[in-house]
């Protein structure tokens, strides 16, 4: 078999740290984690939710 072509930039070339997806990815202050990974850790990371 071919081995897998690396991605250098695009959607394909990142991936969530915690579940490997690549969609709905938050990149902002350099997190690398789905939204709904964020969602499950927000707290722990020091997020907070205010309503």
């Amino acid at each position: 078999m071919e081995e897998e072509k690396k991605r250098r930039f695009g959607k394909g070339s990142r991936r969530c740290i915690r579940c490997g997806t690549h969609d709905g990815l938050i990149r902002r202050y350099n997190l690398n984690i789905c939204r709904r990974c964020f969602r499950e850790v927000a707290e722990k990371l020091g997020f907070k939710k205010y309503m």
